[in-house]
């Protein structure tokens, strides 16, 4: 014969126990899903964005007008360069930059690549020299921004500013600081 006796203490606790483990239950069903923003995530966000099939420079400039951008008919510079197999802190914040726009050039380390620098002619309420830089690996856009070398100058992704705080550094176009 077989006696187990319980005392009201263990009672509490059993209760205790599951009323926690059903609220739990409760919380977490009732909860909006949660999906944190990747690189894969803001490209899908961008997905109406083209950068595929680019080869001659009419598709460079499309690129760019599809962001809201009007640059000079012709490239200021083409450059082949090497992506670094080692990323160093300016290299890195620049990346950091590039998938603020669902782009990641640590994907193509190692690789040479194309740059070209267009002149932008309607840069929002900013008087100085404004310079969209399109980096292309085998007709793919991989990289890129929009920036100024002043010495007051800024670097962004391609979004166009929409407002005053994309174009001071609180939105996503504005400066890129460490």
């Amino acid at each position: 014969m077989f006696i187990c006796s319980i005392k009201a203490s263990t009672l509490k606790l059993a209760a205790v126990i599951t009323t926690a483990a059903v609220a739990l239950g409760v919380v977490i069903w009732a909860a909006p899903e949660y999906t944190p923003k990747t690189t894969a995530a803001i490209a899908a966000a961008n997905a109406e964005y083209h950068y595929d099939k680019i080869k001659t420079n009419e598709d460079r400039i499309v690129f760019l007008e599809q962001f809201g951008w009007k640059v000079d008919a012709e490239a200021t510079e083409e450059v082949t360069m090497k992506i670094p197999r080692e990323f160093d802190r300016v290299m890195s914040t620049y990346n950091e930059l590039q998938k603020r726009q669902g782009l990641d050039l640590s994907k193509y380390k190692g690789r040479e690549v194309t740059r070209y620098s267009y002149n932008v002619t309607n840069y929002p309420g900013y008087e100085g020299k404004v310079t969209a830089s399109v980096i292309v690996y085998k007709s793919r856009v991989i990289g890129g921004d929009v920036s100024s070398s002043d010495v007051e100058g800024f670097i962004g992704t391609f979004e166009f500013p929409r407002n005053i705080e994309d174009m001071t550094g609180d939105g996503e176009t504005g400066k890129v600081t460490e």
